[in-house]
């Protein structure tokens, strides 16, 4: 019942984390598309008001004409609309899900199969923790302290970039791959909402607040808020691909994975970096940024090529129809594998257990129903067994590869 319990509020709260986190990456994007787009405002009774930027803009039939005023309004309006929400519910979701997926059964998905006495759940569990809040301090720190001398923002961006792949090592040699992976979206997503909850939101709060009271508004809120904004978007493409990694065994279950990591996030910062710039080309205020997407899909594929999967034996064959009533010779005993299942395996997919998305694996009458799945989950992708809690060798997938490509008998 526990692990019934748990499969669905998995299912919720990956349902409610991937609405809120749409809700929350589509305006971001949205509002630096706005600010990259503006242009000065040719009506003078916009100039008089304090306009600094305006867009006309066309979309689902009707036309919309935003405006930006360079520090706030003549008077404030009635309504105002407030853009935190997304960032908050997107986080709180996605440390639930953290929780339920991850930490509740840390000994399993946080402990390091390959050293498992190497420190126990309570200090995995402390430890993932700290990935968030250290790195978010000393970001944090890095902007305080650089964020507006000269050439700041280039400053903030190689240390922020120094501190990603430190934390990227530390995470890979400190966890398993599929948790270090996520992890480090977890760590960079915690900075960009705590960006918003610590920096763009009260700065906004002190802003309305002066305009309430009549008060003069000093510009530097608006800009420490815009800074942050900023670094949220450049976030946003690496926290997503670390996010999605864990469907795909056969990046994180690499030997030098950090740097994997390391490369596909760069990719995805220099890809924003390229969109960020675009609009600012089409109104004349910047060269045309394209060296910053072959920069990075020229990464991707150098990780792509570096990834590639050796060439299989000239006489290797995957089985095109039922696997055969008996081993041919040279295949690979079932036996053999049965023994790798048995270890590594039913506990998870068994008749008695839990028997996830109903796969069994107790039986050789069950085993020959899925013999293209456990090929492609233990060997393609090398994402199962899920956390490889009791450490599933090399060698030991090796034989599942042998066994399969040999004609995956269940004969006795």
């Amino acid at each position: 019942m526990e692990g019934y319990i748990l499969d669905w509020a998995n299912l919720l709260l990956r349902w409610l984390h991937v609405i809120t986190a749409i809700a929350w990456v589509g305006s971001s994007f949205y509002f630096v598309f706005l600010d990259s787009s503006l242009t000065p405002p040719e009506d003078e009774d916009l100039k008089k008001q304090g306009v600094s930027g305006e867009l006309w803009a066309v979309h689902g039939g009707g036309f919309y004409h935003p405006v930006k005023f360079n520090v706030s309004p003549p008077k404030l309006p009635d309504h105002l609309h407030w853009f935190y929400w997304e960032s908050y519910t997107t986080w709180l979701s996605g440390f639930a899900l953290l929780t339920v997926s991850y930490l509740w059964n840390a000994n399993i998905y946080l402990v390091n199969p390959a050293d498992p006495n190497a420190m126990s759940a309570p200090l995995a569990v402390f430890t993932a923790l700290s990935f968030l809040a250290v790195f978010w301090l000393l970001y944090d720190g890095i902007c305080r302290v650089f964020g507006f001398k000269k050439h700041g923002d280039a400053i903030v961006g190689a240390m922020v970039l120094v501190q990603v792949c430190i934390a990227a090592y530390l995470a890979c040699h400190i966890f398993p791959g599929q948790a270090a992976f996520l992890l480090m979206g977890a760590m960079l997503a915690t900075s960009m909402s705590a960006n918003v909850f610590f920096w763009i939101i009260p700065g906004q709060r002190t802003v309305v607040r002066a305009l309430k009271n009549g008060d003069p508004v000093d510009p530097i809120y608006g800009k420490r808020g815009k800074q942050r904004s900023v670094h949220n978007t450049y976030f946003t493409l690496p926290v997503l691909f670390a996010m999605l990694s864990n469907h795909y065994g056969w990046l994180y279950n690499q030997k030098y994975n950090w740097l994997v990591l390391i490369g596909m996030m760069f990719a995805g910062a220099a890809i924003r970096q390229f969109f960020v710039l675009r609009h600012g080309h089409k109104l004349g205020r910047n060269k045309h940024p394209w060296p910053y997407a072959l920069i990075g899909v020229l990464v991707i594929l150098g990780v792509i090529a570096w990834l590639r999967p050796g060439p299989k034996p000239a006489a290797a064959a995957a089985p095109t129809s039922a696997p055969a009533s008996q081993p041919a010779a040279g295949a690979v005993p079932y036996g053999e594998v049965a023994k790798v299942f048995a270890q590594h395996c039913v506990l998870c997919h068994s008749a008695t257990g839990l028997a996830q998305k109903n796969v069994k694996l107790d039986s050789p009458g069950e085993v020959a129903q899925h013999t293209q799945q456990i090929y492609q989950q233990v060997v393609v992708l090398r994402k199962m067994p899920f956390g490889n809690p009791d450490g599933l060798s090399a060698d030991e997938r090796d034989l599942v590869k042998r066994w399969f490509e040999s004609g995956a008998s269940t004969a006795p």
